[in-house]
């Protein structure tokens, strides 16, 4: 083979996707988000798994999830709540996880799910399963804790100010990016510009909720439901946050920010957008659609 010859594309990852919701998803009409995870996860064959050690609500949000994706069609549906290190590393919850073919992970409070949870075997269970093609999905404290980095807790606003976010280690299904949710209901801009500005090789991704981002195994993300995914790339960026003290604002500049609607679709390793839902049968992208807009 020539030197210059380009290398081998690296073949498609079988890992499963990654359903990252912004919280109060609705549970009650269309149910896009969660009829789409219950698909991914094989519909009517699908074996569903769900943890609520995040919520306070003890066993009642298993249960009504586990209704919930009952009236989805969905027959196997099993609950585990692990509540302390102890039981996550127990092998009777271990193997609930053996044959899952979607893990639902609810809301409720991040930082106890991960104490809990990480680096225990069911982690490692989790991990596995996502590994061989199931679909995990979890909402609001859910979704933080599923990136490598995670939102431990921070303060809201639109500007962003030093010690406004708390940045910890998450549960690692998704690389290179650090969630936060319910961004555009409680007003989150500030802090997830806080978290890029001190983790600039991150992407920042704010769900809104009753939104989702379907993150595949090649990197491309995809939103889905009523509002908003926003995506904050730090990749140029400058700050001061390094020299800010006190709570003050921090200087942000260079950012790139990506507000998606439902449709459309980013590359999350090249950090760029790929294209979105057709404005008539012709376009089927974005050049079509900038050609178009340039002769009328």
């Amino acid at each position: 083979m020539a030197d210059d010859a380009p290398d081998p594309a690296p073949p498609p990852s079988p890992a499963g996707p990654v359903v990252l919701i912004g919280g109060a998803e609705d549970k009650r009409r269309d149910r896009v988000i969660l009829s789409r995870f219950a698909e991914l996860a094989g519909g009517p064959d699908a074996r569903i798994v769900v943890i609520s050690t995040a919520s306070t609500l003890g066993d009642r949000a298993a249960d009504a999830y586990r209704s919930l994706f009952g009236e989805l069609g969905v027959v196997k549906v099993e609950a585990i709540r692990p509540l302390t290190r102890e039981d996550a590393n127990d092998a009777d919850f271990v193997s609930v996880l053996s044959d899952a073919t979607g893990v639902f992970i609810t809301g409720g409070n991040q930082l106890r799910l991960v104490s809990v949870v990480a680096g225990t075997r069911l982690a490692d269970a989790l991990h596995r399963a996502h590994d061989r093609g199931a679909a995990i999905a979890g909402t609001s404290a859910g979704a933080s804790a599923a990136a490598t980095h995670m939102v431990a807790f921070g303060r809201p606003g639109a500007t962003p100010k030093h010690r406004m976010v708390q940045i910890s280690a998450g549960l690692g299904l998704v690389d290179r990016v650090i969630v936060d949710q319910h961004f555009e209901q409680r007003g989150r801009l500030g802090r997830l510009l806080a978290a890029v500005a001190l983790s600039p090789g991150l992407l920042g991704v704010g769900l809104d909720e009753d939104t989702a981002a379907l993150v595949w195994g090649d990197g491309t993300l995809e939103v889905l439901g009523r509002g908003a995914v926003t995506l904050v790339d730090g990749s140029a960026m400058t700050s001061d946050a390094f020299r800010t003290k006190g709570h003050r604002p921090m200087m942000v500049s260079g950012a790139v920010l990506h507000s998606l609607p439902t449709g459309y679709r980013f590359d999350l390793r090249a950090k760029r957008l790929m294209g979105g839902p057709a404005e008539s049968p012709g376009e089927a992208g974005f050049p079509h659609l900038a050609q178009d807009r340039e002769a009328s």
